[in-house]
Formats: C-alpha cells, structure tokens, sequence
C-alpha cells in the first residue's frame, strides 16, 4: 500500500544542496578545460586525424551545458526562479542535449580511433568531412531527441511559476506511452552505445595480440585502446548509474513501486545519478589530456617554447622588412 507521508521521500534540503554543491564543483573546471580545448584541438584540427572534430563536438556540447551551471546553482540556492519559463525549459533542455550529444561524440571518437588503428590507410583527409556530416547529423538527431524531455515538463500551473527543473511535474501521457518512451531512451541512448564502445574495446584488445604487430603500430594501438577504455570509463562512471535509475525512477513517479524504502531509495538514488551524469562535462577534458598526444604536446614547456621562438623569429623578420628602404 503506497504511503504518501514525508518519511516515503528524500529531504528536499539535502537534494538541493547537492545539486548546488556538485554544480558548483563542475563549473570553472569544466568551463576552463572545455575553452583551453576547444584552443588546442582548433589549433591542431589540420595535424591529426584521430577523431579531432569529435572531440570540438564535445567540448562544445560539455561548454553548452557548463554555461547554464550558474542558474541551475542560482536556482537550487534560493528555491525560486525569476527568470521566465522559456530560460527554465531551455537549461533543463541543455541538460539531456549535453548527455546524450557527449554519448554520442564519446562513441564517434571510439570508432574513429579503433579504424584508424585497424585501417590506418584509410583514414584520409575525406574521412574528415565525413566526421563533420556525421557531427551535424549527430546534432539534429540528439536535439530532436531530446525535446520530450522538456515538453513533458511543460507545466501551465501558476502556482509552479517560480519552480524549474526536477521540480516541474510530469504531463501524463499514459503509462504504455511512458514504458515506451523509456525503453527508447535506454536502448538507444546508453544500452547500444555502451555495447559499440565496449566492442571497439575487445577488436582492439585482440588486434594487439597479433604477432607480426611492429612496435610502431604497437605504440599506435595502445594509445587507441587507451582513449576507447577511458572513454568506456565514463561511459560506466558518469551515465550508467544514471540509466540505471532513470526507469525505476519512471516507475516509483508512476506509483508503480509502492513499498516505502524502496521508493525513498530510489528518489535518493536518483538525483546522485543525475549529478554524476553532469561530472562528464569535467572528465572530458582528462580524457583528452591523457590520451591525446597534441593535447599534452601543446600544454608542454617545450611546445610553448617553440612557438615562442617562432613568434620571435617572425617579429625579427618583419622588423628587418620594414626597415629596409624602399626603392
């Protein structure tokens, strides 16, 4: 029997105090390491191939959702918010574009790096192209996706008018059409991604197996598997504890799960995953410095060195140009 008493839910205080917490916590990290990554893949986007547009992609998709951090802590602070309905239902929108775009560029970066490590000379500068079609058709099918999300939020209750986020109510539609859009969003939002990025994982596992593999290629696979395992990390780190609690979640707001502890775990559970889930905007960034070569050559002493020499050598041949007379 459902017992609808304050001891059957989580402590309203704590939630919102963790939701500030952790956004507060992600903000500059994920706001500093996404900019300096946009820098430096823009600045070697014509000197590798290894899956760059993918990760501007997600780093613009992880600086998407940074950006609306400070409203999301504004608004979890103070309980209220003034900022209109339109800005509510556009930065609880950000919030699953961010994810499922991230899953998708995490999956993309994946393939991209076990084919070029499995078909190296394949990989020309046409496949370049093909990542950018891939990236914009991976924007429209993620944004299209996505707008359930906010739609079944759409709430024309004024007493809620000051409410946002995980405050809003849910429209009904049905329990049928519930299920069915839940199993939509597990299976292809988390189930068959994880299975592609685990199964990149395996072919290159045994590809580094092979006996008559040279150490260059050698060196090339393990940098390939290390980027695919990491990004399988998050993968489990950051989006499965939240696809796992997403549908029980669907179930206890449905008043399908009755027993009391059962749904306070689940309402606790839950915003925990959700706040993990939004951590992937800071993990990207470590991604990328410790399994992308230009990432950490361009961070390095002897990089900025370099192009310090090259800014003054150019400095010094202009300033000899135009001291020359002119005939």
């Amino acid at each position: 029997m459902l017992n609808n008493g304050t001891e059957c839910n989580v402590d309203a205080k704590f939630v919102n105090y963790m939701y500030a917490i952790t956004y507060t916590v992600i903000l500059i990290p994920g706001l500093i390491g996404n900019v300096l990554a946009l820098w430096i893949f823009y600045a070697y986007i014509k000197e590798t191939k290894r899956a760059v547009i993918f990760m501007i992609n997600l780093s613009i998709a992880d600086l998407l959702q940074v950006l609306s951090l400070p409203l999301r802590i504004f608004y979890y602070l103070n309980q209220s918010w003034p900022f209109g309905k339109f800005i509510c239902m556009f930065c609880f929108y950000l919030k699953y574009v961010n994810m499922y775009a991230s899953i998708f560029f995490l999956v993309c970066i994946s393939v991209r790096r076990f084919l070029y490590v499995i078909y190296p000379f394949k990989c020309n500068d046409r496949k370049r192209i093909i990542d950018l079609y891939i990236s914009i058709a991976g924007w429209i099918i993620v944004c299209v996706g996505c707008l359930p999300f906010p739609l079944l939020r759409v709430n024309n209750n004024t007493t809620s008018n000051n409410h946002c986020f995980v405050d809003l109510p849910l429209v009904d539609i049905g329990i049928t059409n519930s299920v069915m859009a839940v199993t939509l969003a597990e299976l292809f939002g988390f189930v068959t991604p994880l299975l592609i990025v685990l199964y990149c994982s395996w072919k290159t596992v045994l590809s580094l197996r092979e006996t008559h593999t040279i150490s260059h290629d050698l060196g090339e696979k393990k940098k390939a598997l290390k980027m695919i395992l990491t990004c399988a990390v998050v993968f489990l780190i950051c989006f499965a504890p939240y696809h796992i609690s997403f549908p029980l979640d669907f179930l206890v707001k449905a008043n399908k799960i009755t027993e009391c502890l059962q749904r306070k775990a689940i309402l606790t559970l839950h915003p925990v995953a959700l706040c993990l889930a939004s951590m992937n905007s800071c993990l990207d960034p470590v991604i990328y410095y410790f399994t992308t070569d230009e990432f950490k050559r361009r961070l390095s002493r002897q990089d900025l060195t370099e192009s310090n020499e090259i800014q003054t050598y150019c400095n010094m041949v202009l300033v000899k140009r135009s001291s020359r007379p002119e005939l």
